[in-house]
């Protein structure tokens, strides 16, 4: 039968191989030469020759590449039969059966070599991950010795639902003497019976996914093939290690904070009352990288564009938001969160991705700038991208491509409500990300600021970036993608507009450093912040800032802006004492006007309190006040403005941040935060168990602890217990989250 174990010694075996005797000592000679067989082989035994050929093993088969067997010369019916004993196999099987490949080892464990020069170990998966222009190895186990004279070998690797050798994304992998860089190829490196183990060779241009391996065997003597599918995936990542890679980045400690960091802090709040949360980005957490995948998959961009980080990036931009492409977060700021959860309740990125594929695609409830900007981080790290989150205060919306913020008055210095559609947030979160800009002119490679915070649409979808930081800088906006849209962010002016008799609009001041300040992200190796304006404007007030900005206004919608001179030569600041005033008390500013001209000046100040949102969203006016000052050649003089608690508690209550605002002369503003009132949030323990063989083990976890009114001047203590799962330093992050209190968060290292 097929597939049945036979013997030189039984006469079922006459006949069926060259120079085997019957019993009686004589040759028995060949009733048919090989072709007659084949014409004789009826269609059904063909059919199950090929469909199972580990089962029908095939005639006249030899362990002998060079056409001898155990001395018989192939085809010499007249020998009377081997000299010495056929060397057993296990299956007696000679050498030109067909090969076959009996199972796959991709090296795929932790410990493995792959994962280690991979820098993917820290993954939670023990499927192979592994970074393009590298090299990787597997191993095979096969059905018989590969014989490289006699047997063919090559891989097939395949991504996304149609792939094709024309996109790149069905991979015809060779095997070759020696590997070449830039090309798929497969060596033997190493060779031991049965087991083959292959090193394969990948581009640095390869499309990054999730891929499906086969094996295909060859016998040349018999025209035999099987494939092999294996059962695991293998996923591709970017590879900032690889010096041909676009997105490769020097310095290890950059690498280890940009790609590896797991945490890290984003910052919020105002310039001068800078606050920061630790945030779980968790890019190696169990599940984030299929999730991560899976928010490409959704974005219906065909696999053959995920070789290109530019493209990836933008996609992912477009996909963290969920209004036009039903991406991971659905945007919220009307401080109403039912049905979903609060902004500032979210310490992390892992809940939201694994939720998002979990429910397969839907939008999560509720992210603001700051959650955009982590989930981002997440998935652009995860991918292999190096990324961080970017804080910029007194952050400019630009809605009509003018590279200005502008503010419009009617005759009587009354806001215009329904032109002033440009606003200044006082922070907003966005995230920079590390490549080469080969489809630029050459400088422009390195950090691209890219925003996944629905604002304004970009090719008539909400997403923006990758923008050139070389770019922003010096003004050249008409250079790929929404560099107007960020460079009005960081350093557009504020121009004031008066409404004339006529109609038409003219400037009644400007002001140069309104935008654009204390641009804040995490330090390399520390919990530090760092300031990086530097990288994305010249000094304030230099020429060379000055330049960028008029370069930049001429390829807006008002060219003219800058026509005509103004003066400037009265001031107005506004002091506050220490950190500024606390939520829970009377809150008192200084205001300062002061006269920098050689003649003297008369000047009217109005000052107006305004809840407000971060976003610049005027909630209600809580105080109105008019001063009129006289001053004389560079003089001064100092008011104040008390708040009262009671007016604006209520609204405090029910707005998301509180924030002050005070105009004067009705052209210029002042933003504050009331600063939480609260003793202290700490973590005051945290219990580690030792875990099998005394190793300790730590992760970031969290907790949701629901509880009742805290009564003033009272405290509370919340202990949780738990038994981590990963290995290694991690922080614990804690945070409150209620009505009256938000972004409040402490963490403690582990």
């Amino acid at each position: 039968m097929p597939g049945e174990r036979l013997s030189i010694r039984d006469n079922a075996a006459v006949g069926r191989f060259h120079g085997v005797s019957a019993s009686n000592g004589q040759a028995v000679p060949e009733r048919h030469t090989e072709s007659k067989m084949k014409k004789e082989e009826s269609g059904c035994r063909r059919w199950f020759r090929r469909a199972c050929p580990c089962c029908f093993r095939r005639q006249n088969s030899s362990y002998d590449v060079s056409g001898d067997v155990d001395g018989v010369a192939a085809g010499d019916g007249e020998n009377e039969g081997p000299t010495t004993p056929l060397t057993p196999t296990g299956d007696t099987e000679l050498d030109e059966l067909t090969l076959a490949v009996r199972s796959v080892d991709l090296l795929s464990r932790k410990s493995d070599r792959n994962k280690k020069e991979h820098h993917t170990d820290q993954y939670n998966s023990d499927q192979l991950i592994i970074r393009r222009g590298q090299t990787f190895q597997i191993e095979l186990d096969l059905s018989r010795p590969f014989n490289p004279n006699t047997d063919k070998l090559h891989l097939e690797m395949k991504t996304g639902p149609l792939p094709q050798v024309s996109k790149r994304t069905h991979i015809i992998i060779p095997l070759v003497d020696e590997l070449q860089d830039e090309s798929w190829e497969a060596k033997i490196v190493e060779q031991n019976v049965n087991r083959v183990k292959l090193s394969v060779n990948s581009p640095v241009t390869a499309v990054i996914g999730k891929y499906k391996l086969t094996i295909t065997t060859q016998c040349l003597k018999t025209g035999e093939t099987t494939t092999h599918d294996h059962d695991k995936d293998i996923y591709m990542l970017f590879n900032p290690w690889c010096e041909d890679d676009t997105v490769y980045m020097e310095g290890e400690k950059e690498l280890k904070e940009y790609v590896l960091n797991d945490t890290g802090r984003i910052y919020y709040g105002t310039e001068k009352q800078i606050g920061a949360r630790t945030w779980n980005f968790g890019q190696f957490d169990e599940g984030i990288l299929e999730a991560c995948l899976f928010v490409l998959d959704n974005s219906e961009v065909p696999p053959s564009g995920r070789g290109d980080p530019v493209n990836v990036v933008r996609v992912i931009s477009a996909m963290i938001n969920s209004p036009d492409d039903l991406g991971v977060l659905e945007g919220n700021w009307s401080g109403n969160y039912a049905g979903g959860t609060s902004p500032t309740a979210w310490s992390g990125s892992v809940e939201i991705l694994r939720q998002y594929h979990r429910e397969g695609g839907k939008p999560v409830k509720y992210g603001q700038c700051w959650v955009f900007s982590g989930v981002t981080t997440t998935v652009l790290r995860c991918l292999g991208i190096p990324t961080r989150s970017v804080t910029n205060f007194q952050s400019a919306h630009d809605t009509d491509v003018s590279l200005t913020t502008d503010v419009y008055f009617d005759e009587n210095m009354e806001p215009i409500h329904h032109l002033n559609s440009d606003s200044v947030w006082n922070f907003h979160v966005w995230n920079d990300c590390w490549m080469a800009r080969p489809d630029m002119p050459p400088g422009m490679g390195g950090w691209q600021a890219v925003d996944s915070t629905p604002q304004e649409t970009s090719h008539g979808t909400f997403r923006c970036g990758p923008a050139s930081l070389a770019a922003i800088r010096s003004g050249q906006v008409y250079l790929k993608f929404d560099t107007p849209f960020v460079f009005a962010e960081v350093n557009s002016d504020k121009i004031y507009w008066q409404r004339n008799l006529d109609g038409t609009f003219g400037q009644i001041h400007s002001e140069k450093k309104a935008v654009g300040h204390c641009i804040s992200t995490k330090a390399v190796g520390s919990d530090e912040r760092v300031d990086i304006t530097h990288l994305y404007k010249y000094p304030e007030g230099s020429e060379e800032e000055r330049i960028a900005v008029e370069t930049a206004c001429r390829y807006g919608s008002k060219p003219d802006v800058y026509s005509s001179p103004i003066a400037e030569d009265v001031r107005v600041e506004v002091m506050m004492e220490g950190e500024g005033p606390r939520m829970g008390g009377d809150a008192q500013l200084k205001i300062v006007v002061k006269n920098t001209s050689s003649q003297p000046r008369r000047t009217t100040l109005h000052s107006q309190v305004a809840v407000m949102y971060y976003t610049g969203v005027l909630k209600d006016t809580v105080k109105k006040d008019t001063l009129n000052v006289e001053l004389n050649p560079q003089e001064g003089e100092l008011g104040f403005v008390r708040i009262g608690i009671l007016a604006y508690y209520s609204h405090y209550c029910n707005s998301m941040h509180t924030v002050g605002s005070i105009r004067y002369n009705k052209l210029q503003t002042h933003n504050f935060q009331f600063t939480a009132l609260y003793d202290s949030l700490k973590l005051l323990s945290i219990v580690l168990y030792m875990y099998m063989y005394m190793y300790m083990y730590c992760i970031c976890l969290l907790f949701l602890c629901f509880l009742s009114d805290v009564s003033k001047h009272a405290n509370v203590t919340v202990t949780e217990h738990f038994i981590p799962t990963i290995a290694g330093k991690r922080k614990l992050v804690a945070s409150l989250d209620c009505r009256q209190l938000t972004q409040v968060h402490v963490y403690g290292n582990a």
